[in-house]
């Protein structure tokens, strides 16, 4: 699986964060910061997190 964040769309609101917070976090700056290519293990969180996500700018591949 395949994590893709459009971060031209990314408002950093942290739905993401708080649904798959093994893949998705905030950096020190306080911008999104996410595992590319996250375990499979974690493919409901991740689906999860793209669901919640405002502004859609969460793609999964594979």
């Amino acid at each position: 699986m395949k994590v893709v964040v459009d971060m031209n769309k990314c408002q950093d609101h942290g739905q993401c964060v708080f649904a798959a917070p093994d893949v998705f976090s905030f950096d020190d700056a306080g911008r999104l910061a996410y595992v590319g290519d996250p375990d499979d293990a974690l493919r409901d969180e991740v689906e999860e997190a793209a669901d919640v996500c405002p502004l859609q700018a969460i793609r999964i591949e594979g």
